[in-house]
């Protein structure tokens, strides 16, 4: 009885032999464009800016902690698009609207305020930088993707 069972389980996954090959999707630069895709980014662009300025912010007022949580909450966010998008341009794309937040954060006006607080240098260099050192760690972390068509291991 077992086997018969096991027969008919090793059928179902087997993969037709009458059937025509099919082409392979195209992926990358090469798919058609999606729509959800594309708000998805433009989401993460805004939500990274809005990190930025947050960030600018919280570290300028308690620097040690502060600079941490900045650098925290921005590889939070970048991480999440990578993770949402499964592409590495969906880390980068937070990133993107990260650093024009903080250039444009960073341009004082003419009257010579500044938005960051302080003349903390360090503490500045030290969020710019660390927030673009995040931000390529996220991107080409390779974090145990599984693919969408096989729940295996691809090599078996």
């Amino acid at each position: 009885m077992s086997g018969r069972k096991d027969r008919a389980r090793a059928e179902a996954r087997a993969p037709r032999t009458n059937a025509p090959p099919r082409a392979p999707e195209p992926t990358g630069m090469a798919a058609p464009l999606n729509p959800r895709r594309i708000g998805a980014y433009i989401a993460l662009a805004v939500l990274g800016a809005l990190v930025a300025v947050a960030g600018a912010l919280v570290q300028a007022a308690w620097f040690p902690g502060g600079l941490l949580l900045a650098l925290a909450g921005a590889a939070g966010v970048f991480y999440a698009g990578r993770v949402l998008t499964r592409t590495q341009l969906g880390a980068f794309v937070p990133a993107a609207g990260w650093l024009i937040a903080v250039v444009v954060v960073l341009n004082g006006r003419p009257e010579g305020d500044f938005f960051f607080g302080g003349g903390d240098e360090i503490a500045l260099a030290l969020f710019v930088l660390g927030g673009m050192v995040v931000a390529v760690i996220c991107a080409t972390f390779a974090g145990g993707s599984i693919s969408a068509n096989d729940q295996e291991r691809s090599g078996r």
